[in-house]
């Protein structure tokens, strides 16, 4: 009797622990390692919500949380460890961190105004001086005479950035700029003020709005794929290091024909 006690003593315990253990792997299988966390770019964020449905479609099992913030909170979130993905609208800048970028698909920028406005073509050098404060009123550009309303996306936005980069020419935006955070409330803005300008992803452009030539080249994917429109960035998904297992995975996907296609149908310039 005293040995059978002794071997329930050391055994059961062992045994116990293992199934623990089993139980505890099993779980894990299909809880966190089956989430994926994306951040960042607005200007990303319906595009990456598309193809996480697209996926989700194939693999039911898989979550993936999409969240916005711009493109400085993907950068910080990816290199902090906060999510998997980050999303970036423009190119990464010198002291930022050496993420690992994979590009999504290319996307250009339109100048924006009420459908109502005559205007319909500006050069780069008239948006640059409307946004600078030196062009205030349409009749300089052969509009109305009316003030122009200059709306913009705010500090840390990666639309921002890139049309500082391709439109200003180093100069700075005028202070008395109307500034919001994101691509939906600029078009919900223009279109409801005859009198605005903005400046928006072409994946957003709608009847609401009318996207302006610019250089007297209209703002149609045909011609941001062909090179001859002059507003146009590149996306990206970021990760901190090279991916592996389900996020590597979903960019593959993303990256791949079913993905790119997806891309396409949502007005963005896939990677031919």
């Amino acid at each position: 009797m005293q040995i059978r006690t002794e071997w329930k003593t050391l055994i059961l315990p062992a045994a116990a622990a293992l199934l623990l253990s089993a139980f505890m792997l099993g779980g894990c299988s299909g809880g966190t390692s089956s989430t994926i966390t994306e951040a960042g770019s607005t200007t990303v964020q319906p595009l990456a919500e598309k193809l996480a449905n697209a996926f989700k479609a194939k693999n039911p099992d898989v979550n993936i949380v999409i969240q916005g913030g711009g493109t400085a909170v993907g950068i910080k979130s990816v290199n902090d460890g906060t999510v998997d993905i980050g999303a970036a609208s423009r190119e990464l800048k010198a002291g930022e961190p050496n993420l690992v970028k994979h590009l999504l698909a290319r996307d250009g920028i339109a100048i924006i105004v009420h459908p109502s406005n005559p205007v319909t073509n500006l050069t780069k050098k008239q948006v640059r001086d409307i946004y600078a404060g030196n062009i205030t009123n349409w009749s300089q550009v052969g509009g109305k005479n009316k003030e122009i309303h200059v709306i913009a996306r705010e500090e840390g936005s990666g639309t921002r950035t890139a049309f500082e980069d391709m439109v200003m020419n180093k100069e700075l935006i005028k202070a008395s700029t109307i500034l919001l955070p994101a691509n939906g409330a600029i078009m919900t803005a223009v279109s409801s003020n005859p009198q605005a300008i903005g400046f928006v992803s072409f994946g957003y452009i709608d009847s609401e709005v009318k996207a302006l030539a610019i250089d007297s080249v209209a703002a149609t994917i045909e011609n941001a794929k062909n090179g001859s429109y002059p507003i146009v960035r590149p996306l990206y998904f970021l990760t901190k290091q090279q991916p592996t297992g389900l996020v590597k995975n979903f960019i593959d996907f993303c990256k791949g024909p079913e993905g790119q296609q997806l891309i396409a149908e949502e007005g963005y310039i896939p990677n031919d």
